[in-house]
């Protein structure tokens, strides 16, 4: 009986360190240099998305403000990705400026390239992108290569906030981007749509297209790049 006994606790502990783990680099940039393109609610938007994932994973890294410079956030972005193993998933959410083809961090250009090179080199299973900024659809459209990338890469999605040719809106009264708001409530549960507390990439940007479209008066359509057989992959799971 104690052998039985031995060896079931064996193969429970086994399945618990072989259980999927979650990495997370969250990033918000309201005060930038100088006090012109200072913005209101970006680092709530990092700190709000952190504070929901505290729920699944321990393992997040939050940056904010003056730490959030370029080569800090490649430094974070690598850490995690080379952390993560098979099976896993890092997620890499921004909110703050956006520029054609890259995110203005708060000592320069961050651009798309460099986050889907980075996210690239990790072998985790699922690596997700979250950007609120403007312009933020120029993930796609503005760098050749980087489009080709986060399309091409069978387990890479990407969220975006916007058309290449919009501006990404802040709701004033909630203290919170319009995009990150639907984010949070969505992963939330407000987009499981068939009930199985389970939320897809195709559940997730229905919910926030609709639901930033509509707050936005249809100035702001969130955008989703990833590959077909990506859709129905599972981004979390409250069960």
């Amino acid at each position: 009986m104690k052998k039985i006994l031995f060896t079931l606790c064996i193969a429970l502990l086994a399945c618990v360190a072989m259980q999927a783990r979650t990495y997370v680099l969250a990033v918000g940039v309201s005060n930038y240099q100088g006090t012109s393109n200072d913005l209101s609610n970006t680092t709530k938007d990092a700190k709000s998305f952190k504070k929901l994932m505290e729920n699944k994973t321990k393992d997040i890294t939050l940056v904010t403000s003056r730490y959030a410079t370029k080569a800090n956030i490649k430094e974070k972005l690598r850490a995690i990705s080379n952390r993560a193993g098979a099976g896993d998933q890092v997620i890499f959410f921004y909110s703050g400026h956006g520029a054609d083809g890259c995110l203005a961090v708060y000592d320069g250009m961050l651009t798309y390239s460099d986050i889907v090179n980075i996210l690239d080199s990790s072998k985790a299973d699922m690596k997700v992108c979250y950007i609120d900024a403007c312009h933020a659809g120029t993930a796609v459209s503005a760098q050749p290569t980087s489009a080709q990338a986060a399309s091409g890469k069978k387990n890479m999605v990407f969220f975006v906030s916007c058309r290449p040719d919009e501006y990404s809106f802040e709701n004033s009264v909630v203290g919170a981007g319009f995009f990150t708001q639907a984010l949070t409530k969505g992963l939330r549960g407000k987009s499981d749509s068939n009930g199985d507390k389970r939320v897809t990439v195709s559940e997730l940007f229905k919910y926030m297209y609709n639901d930033v479209v509509k707050r936005s008066d249809s100035l702001q359509h969130p955008q989703l790049i990833c590959p077909e057989a990506m859709k129905n992959a599972v981004l979390i799971d409250w069960n």
